[in-house]
């Protein structure tokens, strides 16, 4: 590029000179030169480099028959041909700069979303993980209310109870809220003797005493009944 460069500007040098001791010069040839001179300087040849040696050729061609020939009207010819390369190959520049600077925008603006949208990634992902570890705290502080919390007493165990119809003293004493068993009916039934005169008939409605302050001797002694009877 510089040779070419360095080229067309002696080339041009040396046709300033011979014009200045030449009488008539070629009309194209002072209209050609000054763009010629433009393109050398206006990376054309890095852009367009057959389009360039080709509009240097022509006009090179021209300089020659000018300046060795002396064939003015032949070298005019070739500075018109050189002059028309010349014009299409700057607005073909022109158009490939201002590409060149399109694209250029649309890579920094293409690179500015992608960055912009990196930063959205990231700042969804850290809200996510703030939330989380609000949730985290939340259910931990919810533990430690529950574990501290005094749980509620159970329910006192009834002393007394309603006969349903159908119902015997084994499964009463078997229900849960009485003793959970049936062989500790005998209590039952020593504490109601004054309502119950056969253990194996109740009557609905009867509302039998249900001994709490049992020892342990007497369960003993009552499943030992129990166990006769059965």
């Amino acid at each position: 590029m510089f040779r070419a460069c360095r080229q067309a500007v002696c080339i041009l040098f040396l046709g300033a000179l011979l014009a200045a001791c030449s009488a008539q010069v070629p009309t194209w040839r002072s209209k050609a030169a000054p763009l010629v001179e433009e393109l050398a300087h206006n990376e054309a040849q890095a852009l367009f480099p057959q389009e360039y040696r080709s509009m240097l050729e022509t006009f090179e061609h021209g300089e020659a028959l000018y300046h060795v020939r002396e064939d003015d009207k032949g070298a005019d010819l070739y500075y018109q041909l050189a002059f028309q390369k010349a014009g299409m190959l700057k607005s073909e520049v022109q158009l490939a700069k201002k590409q060149i600077a399109f694209e250029k925008q649309q890579r920094i603006a293409e690179l500015a979303a992608k960055a912009e949208e990196e930063q959205l990634m990231r700042a969804a992902a850290e809200a996510e993980i703030r939330l989380r570890t609000q949730e985290l705290a939340r259910s931990a502080e919810a533990a430690q209310t529950v574990l501290k919390k005094p749980k509620a007493p159970p329910p006192p165990l009834p002393t007394s109870y309603t006969v349903r119809r159908g119902e015997t003293l084994p499964q009463i004493s078997a229900r849960t809220e009485i003793y959970n068993d049936s062989t500790l009916w005998p209590i039952i039934y020593r504490s109601n003797r004054d309502q119950i005169r056969d253990p194996k008939r109740l009557w609905p409605g009867q509302v039998l005493v249900i001994p709490r302050n049992f020892s342990r001797d007497e369960a003993v002694e009552a499943r030992r009944y129990s166990d006769k009877k059965n």
